[in-house]
């Protein structure tokens, strides 16, 4: 599920800008490398002084796979300093403290948020250990083969420390803990994935033997490196010229043209097995049309747009008066599933708008099938998370977006009403609204137009199937289903008065689902799982799983929206399906449009 990437210091197209300076005066000692925190985002700062004090510096965002990023205009007046990050145009001003040991101060890309930067300590080993270096090897996890690098050093006292990237899932700087070595045995932890390494050093300090246990234990054997693998240099981004708004009936046109490059050797080419499905819909004219491998009656997972049907559901059980938006989630869970705690309790309200302080996935999440890894998540483990994790709302919960927090609420709605959450989503959702081919479980009928999907490398993907998390991925749906689901939320008052009790609460809680209750980063607020840009007025959500990547929005400011379906999941140059809907918006718009042929 995709969200990935939905908090918006979002760090898109970076690497190839030159270094910028700037001549410092007096400068205190700020040059070095420092490490500070953004919200969810671990970030580095690396300040370079150059000849008579001109300082410069780059920044990385490790958990986003950005490294490198230019800072440019560095000004140094007594203590205070600052800098700006032209790509995501964003800026830092603050003040140098403790000796060139901290930079306190605020971080702005449309609104401040406090941003303290600490200057990493680390003092290397006069002599490196016999595993100190970069290692490499290739971690078979199903139908993929995942390249796994490991980055380990130690310092003056001896003590090792390691990182893990995931070059192939752009997840970078994951610290170890636990590493420990003992003549020829290694091992360590990676908490942010639950997982653990140990093995052996080769006689010739070239190969480490070992097994990678996340789960069900797998073989990874880890070659040296003389150098580490960088990043993959994010996409190149262009533009094309704006043109004058188009309209539904005129956007396939307007398509054929844009899309040209992405159909012969792009994104949608044939030997890549790629298919979009496309809704658009603008002054109540609508249009579906497909490219590639789909066909317009073809079904896709449309993996985390599944949370803005969660957030429907919920709010029709509010407007019923089963359930209340600040009831806290404990008191739908079955009795005595979790405790009280003594304080603030998470909400209903702090799940959906991804204020609850979950992590994004719970740590007892060990798929036997990681092809499938979802399916044996069952309610009792995600009950036993709970009741070991607790539900007290930290006092400073912000914005971090939680697969858990979204499917927790699912499960939890789904035991108010004493139904599985598929049967939910059919009474308050799916069946006011008929959308036939909106489903979590498919019939025979339907499975004949489920599209095969691809993993990145574009091999046949297995399909995901929830049980516990359901609301947070589950749905499969088509262009045409989507888009009637669209409709419904540009036009909330249109709804015909629905004979079912279901039917008539639609209205209501179509419109208090669009609500804005929270920020979600500079520029952004979040209503019912919908994320908002106040610059365009529009909601949008985007989704993933592992063979199928979607985008929708709806704007009723342009009485427009648009939904993409595709049967490729996202890979390290991003997702094709984001930029496809993104660029529909802005020819609806009128706007300079990103280009689809990069």
């Amino acid at each position: 599920m995709k969200l990935q990437q939905i908090w918006v210091f979002i760090l898109i197209a970076f690497i190839g800008f030159g270094l910028s300076s700037a001549r410092a005066q007096s400068v205190p000692a700020v040059q070095g490398d420092f490490v500070g925190t953004l919200g969810p985002l671990h970030l580095k700062l690396h300040i370079v002084a150059g000849t008579g004090g001109a300082l410069s510096g780059t920044m990385d965002s490790p958990d986003q796979g950005s490294i490198g990023i230019p800072c440019a205009d560095f000004q140094v007046q007594g203590q205070t300093i600052s800098f700006a990050v032209p790509a995501v145009h964003g800026n830092w001003t603050g003040a140098i403290a403790d000796d060139g040991r901290t930079l306190t101060g605020t971080w702005n890309q449309g609104s401040p948020q406090p941003l303290t930067f600490t200057r990493d300590t680390f003092i290397p080993a006069d002599k490196p250990s016999p595993v100190d270096g970069f290692w490499l090897g290739i971690l078979q996890a199903g139908s993929q083969s995942l390249r796994i690098q490991i980055s380990v050093k130690s310092d003056r006292s001896g003590q090792e420390s390691c990182a893990l990237d995931s070059l192939d899932q752009d997840a970078f700087d994951l610290s170890c803990a636990n590493v420990a070595r003992s003549g020829t045995d290694f091992s360590f932890n990676v908490p942010a994935l639950k997982g653990r390494w140990s093995g052996k050093l080769s006689s010739d300090a070239q190969t480490l033997t070992g097994t990678w246990s996340q789960g069900a234990p797998l073989p990874l054997n880890l070659q040296r490196q003389a150098t580490p693998v960088p990043p993959t240099p994010p996409p190149k981004v262009s533009y094309i010229p704006a043109m004058a708004p188009v309209d539904a009936a005129g956007m396939q046109a307007v398509l054929n043209q844009d899309l040209e490059q992405a159909l012969k050797r792009g994104a949608l080419s044939p030997g890549t097995s790629a298919g979009v499905a496309i809704g658009v819909v603008r002054g109540g004219t609508r249009r579906v049309f497909a490219y590639g491998a789909a066909r317009t009656d073809s079904i896709f997972e449309i993996g985390s747009i599944t949370k803005t049907f969660t957030g429907l559901a919920m709010a029709q059980l509010i407007a019923q008066g089963k359930i209340r938006l600040d009831e806290p989630v404990r008191e739908l869970l079955p009795s005595g599933a979790v405790a009280k705690p003594p304080g603030a309790e998470i909400t209903l309200l702090d799940l959906i708008t991804q204020h609850s302080g979950l992590p994004r996935m719970p740590d007892n999440f060990n798929p036997a099938d990681p092809s499938n890894p979802y399916r044996d998540y069952r309610p009792a483990n995600l009950y036993q998370f709970v009741a070991q994790h607790g539900v007290a709302k930290p006092a400073d919960a912000a914005f971090l977006y939680s697969n858990l927090g979204v499917g927790l609420l699912g499960q939890a709605l789904a035991d108010r009403a004493a139904m599985p959450y598929a049967n939910l989503l059919n009474e308050e959702v799916t069946g006011p609204l008929r959308l036939r081919d909106t489903v979590v479980s498919l019939s025979p009928e339907q499975q004949q137009h489920f599209i095969q999907g691809h993993d990145p490398d574009h091999n046949p993907s297995h399909a995901w199937d929830f049980d516990a998390l359901a609301g947070a991925g589950a749905i499969r749906s088509t262009a045409a289903d989507m888009l009637t689901y669209l409709e419904a939320n540009l036009h909330p008052e249109k709804q015909p008065q629905n004979a079912s009790a279901n039917g008539r609460t639609l209205p209501v809680a179509l419109a208090q689902s669009h609500e804005l209750r929270a920020e979600a980063g500079p520029g952004m607020q979040i209503a019912f799982a919908w994320l908002y840009e106040s610059a365009t007025g529009t909601y949008w959500h985007n989704g993933a799983t592992g063979g199928y990547s979607s985008y929708a929005f709806f704007n009723p400011s342009c009485d427009c929206a648009a939904v993409v379906l595709m049967n490729t999941t996202i890979s390290n140059r991003g997702s094709f399906a984001d930029r496809l809907g993104q660029h529909i918006g802005q020819r609806f718009a009128g706007r300079t449009a990103i280009s689809l042929a990069d």
